[in-house]
């Protein structure tokens, strides 16, 4: 099995990457039992905007 070389993320991708972590460690840390209904429906659609950034990403680094 040959190994492929290393994909270089671009600073926009990695910047994308991070904040996706940050944003699920926030909604990891948080009690989501305690937040009123608003601020969890918010924190759900971070979640999903944030998921798909990503998958933007991994389809830019499958084509390339």
């Amino acid at each position: 099995m040959h190994e492929q070389p290393a994909y270089r993320l671009s600073p926009s991708q990695a910047s994308t990457i991070d904040f996706a972590r940050r944003d699920l460690e926030l909604v990891r840390a948080a009690d989501l039992a305690s937040l009123e209904s608003t601020a969890l429906l918010m924190q759900v659609e971070r979640l999903k905007s944030r998921l798909d950034d990503v998958l933007h990403v991994v389809d830019e680094i499958a084509v390339a």
